[in-house]
C-alpha cells in the first residue's frame, strides 16, 4: 500500500458538487492499494499513520501525532498512486489492486485506524468521481509505501 498523507487545516471531498465529508486540523490521507497487498500492510499503515509525529508542539517542534492532538483524518482511496511511468508517458496501474482486493483493504484501514484513534475516520467513495480540497498546514506532505518498510 502507498499512503499520501498532507497536514492540514482543513480537507472535504465532494461528489456532484456536494461534499461528502469534511474535516477541520488533522490528516488528508491518500491510500493506494497494491495488488499485493495484505491485511499486515494495513496494520502497519495505521499504526504508523496513528503515531507520526508531525504536528507541532508548544516550541513549535514536529513532536505530536494526530492521535495526540485529537485530530481529524479523511482518507480517500487513491489508486493512480501505484502508477507506473516507466515507460512512455501513458502511466500504467497494472499494479493497481482490483475492486475485489481495493476495497475491503481500503475499508479496514479506515475502519483500524478509527479503532486505533478512537474516533471516526472520514472517506471518499470508492471509485466516485471526487473532488478533494485541502489547506496544506506547512506544507507537510509524507509518502508513506509498505513495501519499503525495511
Amino acid at each position: 500500500m502507498k499512503l499520501v498523507i498532507q497536514r492540514v487545516s482543513e480537507a472535504s471531498v465532494s461528489i456532484g458538487g456536494t461534499v461528502h465529508s469534511a474535516i477541520g486540523r488533522g490528516l488528508m490521507v491518500l491510500v493506494g492499494v497494491s495488488r499485493d497487498d495484505t491485511l499486515d500492510d494495513v496494520r502497519w499503515l495505521v499504526a504508523k499513520v496513528a503515531a507520526m509525529r508531525i504536528f507541532p508542539d508548544d516550541a513549535g517542534v514536529m513532536n505530536l501525532s494526530v492521535q495526540d492532538t485529537d485530530g481529524e483524518v479523511l482518507a480517500v482511496s487513491q489508486f493512480t498512486l501505484l502508477a507506473s511511468t516507466r515507460k512512455g508517458n501513458r502511466p500504467s496501474y497494472i499494479n493497481a489492486a482490483g475492486h475485489e482486493l481495493a476495497v475491503p483493504l481500503y475499508e479496514a484501514f479506515c475502519d483500524q485506524l478509527a479503532d486505533t484513534l478512537g474516533r471516526d475516520v472520514k472517506r471518499g467513495v470508492f471509485g466516485a468521481d471526487m473532488q478533494v480540497a485541502l489547506v496544506n498546514d506547512g506544507p507537510v506532505t509524507i509518502v508513506i509505501d509498505s513495501r519499503l518498510r525495511e
